[in-house]
């Protein structure tokens, strides 16, 4: 138990972390903003420490079942920190900023076609925005696309390299879905296949759903974007992460009513079989 209340300390430590790092990275940030950033830290930490730290988990899933977990913030803590260097370059040059620059210049350019959800990020902006804003806040969607991207094709990979998440153990739906009710009515089958279907078209849809809803609600990704940096970060930190969690959270329960149809198969083969030799 003490073991368990250590690791989800550090699990706190490290939500935290990612929380305050562009308050950290950033120049030129307010008192009241920091204050505000502690506070959301310390939020988030502590649920992150109460939820790992319990036996029944009540809100964040798969916590039992890593790398799922660890993928999504690893994608989610580069995309800061990446934004948050490509930021505090405008003020500050560095190297760092210099190179992301380029290479967030390259990949905007590469992903920004029509109706593409750079593209449409950028159509968002106001028409007030300069063309250095336009051009950060398009090196920043295409890093961010991209690092989503990836985290995508990495826990694909795992998912069927390392038969995932099979090779972690044994899979506790009451622990790593706390939000799925396996008792709730109809086969658990189909409600899982259908959360997955849900939660990747979704996954999908976002991005492009999220810069036209900005737009539509007094340019959520224009004004907003522009009226300071750690805005800026959040929400294109936001753009790229939401459709990633739910691309990766459907990828996981179809995988998950997958290996409960192989049990149920490998069961009833058994059952066969025995009633088989029995006769």
């Amino acid at each position: 138990m003490f073991t368990k209340a250590i690791r989800a300390g550090v699990r706190a430590l490290l939500v935290a972390v990612v929380i305050l790092l562009p308050s950290m990275l950033v120049p030129g940030v307010g008192d009241d903003t920091t204050q505000i950033m502690v506070l959301i830290a310390m939020a988030c930490a502590l649920l992150t420490f109460v939820e790992y730290a319990s036996v029944y988990p009540g809100l964040i899933e798969f916590c039992d079942a890593p790398p799922f977990n660890r993928i999504r913030y690893l994608a989610l803590f580069a995309t800061l920190y990446i934004l948050s260097v490509l930021a505090r370059g405008q003020a500050e040059p560095t190297e760092a900023s210099a190179l992301f620059e380029v290479i967030g210049a390259r990949i905007g350019y590469m992903l920004d076609f029509p109706y593409s959800p750079v593209r449409l990020v950028l159509l968002s902006l106001p028409e007030s925005a300069s063309e250095a804003d336009i051009a950060i806040i398009r090196a920043g969607a295409g890093l961010a696309y991209l690092i989503a991207v990836l985290a995508l094709v990495l826990f694909y990979a795992i998912l069927k390299l390392q038969n995932w998440p099979s090779r972690s153990g044994a899979f506790n739906v009451w622990v790593n879905l706390p939000t799925f009710d396996p008792t709730a009515g109809g086969d658990v089958v189909d409600r899982l296949r259908r959360d997955a279907v849900i939660n990747v078209s979704l996954g999908f849809l976002l991005p492009f759903l999220i810069p036209a809803f900005g737009q539509a609600a007094a340019s959520l990704f224009g004004n907003a974007v522009l009226s300071g940096s750690q805005t800026m970060i959040w929400m294109v930190s936001l753009w790229a992460f939401l459709p990633l969690s739910l691309l990766m959270r459907g990828v996981a329960m179809s995988r998950v009513a997958q290996m409960i149809l192989e049990m149920r198969h490998r069961t009833g083969t058994r059952t066969g079989s025995g009633a088989a030799y029995s006769t």
